[in-house]
């Protein structure tokens, strides 16, 4: 399978191994719009996505939860719209301040939230990032989810300043992820 092209990144130095660091550097701009092949993209999940977040996570709530539910206990079955409108709204805030990053797969259109990828500060030890992703229940199979599952390692790889960025659900399962020890503050 070819993957698209990845975006061209600036060159960005990670903190060195051993020193205090800040999640991202100060000076690194996060990437805005990601093609993922020739009729999808990512781009930062915005609070104005509410209602077309909430139709994908309704309808892939089990498989959702079964994924995120012990983790994160999302999403909730009695999801509403004003929930999901505070996530996203957190989400964006997030995204801005660099604390955490959720993007949305969409069509070329923006008329179907597809998935979501998340970027976030390591919770447990052993990384600098845990990464994770989902695509509705409609398209788990085929090869948008494939290209999905191999594009997000490239593209981590090559446009985030991270050096051992850890793909929950592909280097191990949220339980195996429980099961390591708890980041520490500062590391």
């Amino acid at each position: 399978m070819d993957l698209p092209s990845l975006p061209d990144a600036p060159p960005v130095e990670p903190p060195e191994p051993g020193l205090p660091a800040a999640w991202m550097p100060d000076h690194w701009t996060h990437p805005e719009v990601v093609q993922v092949g020739p009729h999808h993209h990512l781009r930062p999940i915005r609070a104005t996505d509410v209602d077309l977040d909430l139709t994908a996570v309704r309808g892939s709530r089990e498989r959702l939860w079964s994924i995120y539910g012990t983790v994160w206990s999302w999403p909730p079955a009695d999801l509403t719209r004003e929930q999901d409108l505070e996530d996203l709204v957190r989400h964006a805030a997030e995204h801005e301040e660099h604390e955490s990053f959720t993007y949305a797969l969409f069509d070329a259109e923006e008329t179907t939230l597809l998935g979501c990828v998340y970027i976030d500060p390591p919770g447990r030890a052993g990384a600098d990032a845990d990464v994770s992703w989902w695509v509705v229940d409609d398209l788990v199979g085929t090869e948008l989810e494939s290209r999905l599952g191999a594009f997000v390692p490239a593209w981590v790889a090559s446009a985030w300043p991270l050096r051992r960025p850890r793909f929950i659900g592909r280097d191990l399962t949220w339980d195996a992820w429980l099961a390591l020890p708890e980041q520490e503050a500062g590391a």
